[in-house]
This record gives C-alpha cells, sequence and structure tokens, in this order.
C-alpha cells in the first residue's frame, strides 16, 4: 500500500500508536494522525520525518514518536508528523524534511540514516533550525545533531540470551537491508551467542540489498526468511528489520519457538500482542529518550549538536525483560547481568562488524 505523504499537528490524544497495521500484512490507516494538539504556536514546535515503514511499525518508529509525544505533553509543544512514501527518493525527502522547517518546526528529526543527504543539503538552508538525524553520524554541523545507539552491545545481550535459551544450539539472526547499521546487530549478536556457546550455529539472513529497503517494510519476507531458520533447526530468532521484524515474530510464534525483538520492546506491542508469549526479549534503543532530549535541549535553548551517543552505559541500549517467562530463566538473567557489566567495565569489547 503507498502511503501519502502528509505533515500533521500531533495532538496528546494520540499516544494510543496507530495500531491498524497487522503484524504480517503491513498495512496502516491512511492517516496515522490525530486531531490537532491545543497547544499554541508561541509554546514551540517540533518534527519527526519516519524512516521505511513509518509510524505504526511496532518498532523504531513507533519508538520515536514516543519521544515527541512525551515532549509535547511534557513540553507543552505542538508536534508535528511526516510519513515516507513507498519507494522515495531523495528529492522527496528533501522536499518533506524542507516543509517541516519551512513552518517553523524546531527541532527537524530524520529518523534513520536514510535521511543523512537530505539533512545535510536541508540544514545549510535553514542555519537557525536544529535537525537531529538518528542512526548517522556521516553529516555533521553546527545544527546537526547525531543520535546514536551502541547498537551491537545490546544485541550481544541477546546474543547470551538466545543461546542460554536454545535447546537446539542453532539460532537466527535477520537482518532487513545488509548495510554498516544492521551488520551492528548481526556482529553483536553473533558474538554473544558465540562468546555464551562455542559450539552454537548462528543462521544469518538478510532480507534485501540496498537500494532495495523492502527489508524493513515487509513482514511478509521476515515471516518467510524465519519459517526457513526454524525448519533449519533454530528455536530462537533475533530480528532487526523494523516492520518486516513482526513477519518473523509471527512466524516463531506458529511453531512455538522464541523470537526476540527490536528497538522496542515488543512484548509490550499492541499488535504484536497474540505473539507475545514468545517473545522472549527485545534489544531496546531508547529512540523515545533521544528524541525527547533533543527537543527539550532546544526548547531549553542549548539545542544538542554532534555526536549523542547511547549506550549500555547509559541505558541507552539494553535488554527488555517484560515477559514473565524470561525473568524466570535465572541462569540466563543472571549471564545478562554479567555480561552488561563486563562490556560496562569494558571487559568485553563487542564487535561493530562481523
Amino acid at each position: 500500500m503507498r502511503r501519502i505523504t502528509r505533515i500533521a499537528t500531533v495532538g496528546i490524544a494520540s499516544a494510543a500508536l496507530a495500531l491498524s497495521a497487522t503484524a504480517c500484512g503491513g498495512k496502516k490507516s491512511s492517516d496515522s494522525s490525530s486531531s490537532a494538539s491545543s497547544s499554541s504556536s508561541s509554546e514551540g514546535a517540533a518534527a519527526i520525518a519516519y524512516d521505511i515503514g513509518g509510524r505504526g511499525d511496532q518498532s523504531f518508529n513507533d519508538a520515536a514518536y514516543e519521544g515527541l509525544a512525551k515532549a509535547e505533553k511534557d513540553l507543552k509543544i505542538k508536534g508535528a508528523q511526516a510519513e515516507p512514501t513507498d519507494g522515495e527518493g531523495e528529492a522527496d525527502k528533501v522536499q518533506r524534511l524542507t516543509e517541516l522547517a519551512r513552518k517553523g518546526n524546531n527541532p527537524v528529526i530524520g529518523v534513520g540514516f536514510a535521511y543523512a543527504p537530505a539533512i545535510k543539503k536541508v540544514a545549510e538552508k535553514f542555519p537557525n533550525t536544529t535537525f537531529g538525524i538518528i542512526d548517522d553520524t556521516s553529516v555533521q554541523a553546527k545544527n546537526i545533531a547525531n543520535l546514536v545507539f551502541n547498537e551491537e552491545q545490546g544485541s550481544y545481550l541477546a546474543g547470551v540470551a538466545a543461546a542460554k535459551a536454545s535447546k537446539t544450539g542453532t539460532v537466527g539472526f535477520i537482518g532487513g537491508v545488509e548495510v554498516p547499521l544492521i551488520k551492528k546487530f548481526e556482529a553483536g549478536f553473533a558474538q554473544g551467542v558465540k562468546d555464551t556457546n562455542p559450539n552454537a550455529k548462528v543462521l544469518v539472513q538478510y532480507l534485501t540489498q540496498p537500494p532495495n529497503f523492502d527489508g524493513f517494510a515487509k513482514p511478509d519476507l521476515g515471516k518467510a526468511a524465519a519459517e526457513g531458520q526454524l525448519d533449519k533447526g533454530a528455536d530462537v530468532i533475533y530480528s532487526a528489520a523494523g516492520l518486516a521484524g513482526s513477519g518473523a515474530i509471527e512466524a516463531a510464534s506458529a511453531k512455538s519457538k522464541w523470537s526476540i525483538g527490536v528497538d522496542s520492546d515488543q512484548y509490550n506491542q499492541a499488535g504484536l500482542s497474540k505473539y507475545k508469549d514468545f517473545i522472549l526479549t527485545s534489544v531496546t534503543k531508547d529512540v523515545s529518550d533521544s528524541v525527547y532530549n533533543l527537543i527539550k535541549s532546544v526548547k531549553d535553548g542549548k539545542p544538542e549538536s554532534g555526536e549523542v551517543r547511547y549506550g549500555l552505559d547509559k541505558d541507552g541500549v539494553g535488554l527488555a525483560d517484560s515477559n514473565p517467562k524470561y525473568k524466570e530463566m535465572t541462569e540466563l538473567v543472571a549471564a545478562v547481568d554479567k555480561a552488561k557489566a563486563d562490556i560496562i567495565a569494558k571487559k568485553i569489547q563487542v564487535k561493530t562488524a562481523p
């Protein structure tokens, strides 16, 4: 389904995410925004432009939205959202960011590394506006904040958990698109698995290759990949694939096998509730706080600039424990806690590439 690019004011009532997307269908309502906020224009405004998959992905984009919604509520600002369109090019992103900046939004945040070239261009034209970009450090300027994470560290913990939870000794990793960012997830996960069980087997599959980014957007691709790994004996599957990962979660649940979510605590995502019993844990990235903190810094008159990094030491990445079954695995939890402490103490150096 082709999404129509739009810019809409976000109301507090929209804290309930647009979960009309099914976990395997990938379809969303035609408008994921809500009614206008009652905030006046004098109170400031901030905007986010969503990544591939858009709001309602139960993962990366939804985490960014939570940060905007929190800022709107706590900081009394107006919020705006802009959705991507399927198969769009750089010009579309430039136009989207330009329109958001022209409307007076500050900051304007691009959710995902795909916005890097567009932010570089638009930030030059609006030097008094702060631009944020999540998951990218390639574009830098005084008015650009690079919000980045140590994904490999959280993924290492997922690898420890997967190795401890696996009964077959075979686990799977599914990457949405084979790009350096997702290779960080793979590297940390595989290292965590092998450090915990040197005899374990890690199956790796990427859904698409750039410039095809469907691997972040189409649940059927994630589902098919997971089914293939399950057939090869995997009993724990970790997906770093955005909306496509929901298909892998569905496939694992159908076989009563474990899945590991990503970016958001997917055990608590309403759109995935029917599969939650088999979502062992999720590698979380505090995208929500990164968005909120940037908005607050601008409102406070001290806008963040340059690299702003979130790692295990600041709880910027981590492993969710919402599933009661996870907490019952005391040996697994102890192993994860030890690995976390060792990473923070620099006793474990986590790889950023396979």
